[in-house]
C-alpha cells in the first residue's frame, strides 16, 4: 500500500489531464523561483547603488563633478544617481538657453526627475506582476486538476461491483496531489511577492523623498545666484 500510494507512483498513473497540470504547476514553480532570485539580487544590487550614490551626494562633491560622473558611468548607476542626471540635464539645458525664471527652471528639472523616476519605478517593478499571478492562479489550476482526477476516479469506479477505500484512496490520492503541487508553486510566490512589495515601495519612498530634496537644492542655488547680482 505504501508503495502503491507514493508520490512518484500517483503522479505516473494520474490521468492524462492531471499529468499536464502538473507539469504545467511544476513549470511555473520553477519559473517563480528564478524570478524571484532575480528579483531578490535586483533589488540589492539597486539599494546598494542608491546608497553609495546618497552617500557621495551628501559628501560635499559639487554637482558638476557628480553630474560627470554620472555621465560617464551611465551604464552602471542606480536609479538615484540616473534620476539626478535627468534632473541636473534638464536644469542645465535651461540655463543654456538663458532662461533665469526660477520656476520655470526648478519645474523643468522637476518633471524630467518624475519622468526618470516613472521609467526606473518600471524597471524595478519587472517581475512582480508575474508573481502575484502565480501565487493568485496557481491553487485554482490545482484545483481543476483535483477535481478532473476525482471525477475521472469515480468514473472508473462505476463499472465495479464493490468499492472499498483500497480502490477509492488510490484515484483520490492521485487527484490531491495536483492541489499539493498548486499550492507549492502559489505559497513562494505570494510570500515573495510581498516582500518585495514592501522594498520597492521604500525604494520608491527614498527616490521621491531624493527628488524633493535635489529640488529644494536647485531652488536654493538658483535664488543665491539671483541675489548675488543685485546685492553687487
Amino acid at each position: 500500500m505504501n508503495q502503491d500510494l507514493s508520490i512518484l507512483h500517483l503522479v505516473l498513473n494520474a490521468s492524462l489531464v492531471v499529468q499536464l497540470v502538473m507539469l504545467l504547476l511544476v513549470v511555473v514553480s520553477v519559473s517563480s523561483w528564478a524570478a524571484i532570485f532575480r528579483k531578490l539580487f535586483a533589488l540589492n544590487r539597486v539599494k546598494a547603488l542608491n546608497e553609495t550614490f546618497e552617500r557621495e551626494f551628501w559628501s560635499g562633491t559639487s554637482m558638476n563633478d557628480l553630474f560627470a560622473a554620472a555621465a560617464k558611468n551611465a551604464h552602471v548607476s542606480g536609479p538615484m544617481e540616473r534620476i539626478f542626471a535627468s534632473g541636473m540635464r534638464e536644469f542645465q539645458k535651461l540655463r543654456e538657453r538663458r532662461i533665469t525664471d526660477a520656476t520655470t527652471l526648478i519645474d523643468g528639472a522637476r518633471r524630467a526627475m518624475r519622468a526618470s523616476f516613472q521609467r526606473e519605478m518600471d524597471e524595478v517593478e519587472t517581475n512582480l506582476s508575474f508573481l502575484a499571478s502565480v501565487g493568485s492562479v496557481s491553487p485554482y489550476v490545482g484545483l481543476f486538476g483535483t477535481v478532473w482526477g476525482i471525477m475521472h476516479a469515480f468514473t472508473g469506479l462505476a463499472s465495479l461491483q464493490q468499492v472499498t477505500l483500497a480502490t477509492v484512496a488510490p484515484g483520490i490520492a492521485e487527484a490531491l496531489v495536483a492541489t499539493a503541487i498548486g499550492l507549492f508553486a502559489a505559497i513562494p510566490a505570494v510570500v515573495a511577492y510581498n516582500r518585495f512589495a514592501r522594498d520597492i515601495d521604500r525604494v520608491a519612498i527614498k527616490l521621491e523623498t531624493f527628488t524633493e530634496e535635489f529640488s529644494n537644492i536647485l531652488q536654493r542655488n538658483v535664488s543665491a545666484q539671483a541675489v548675488a547680482p543685485r546685492q553687487a
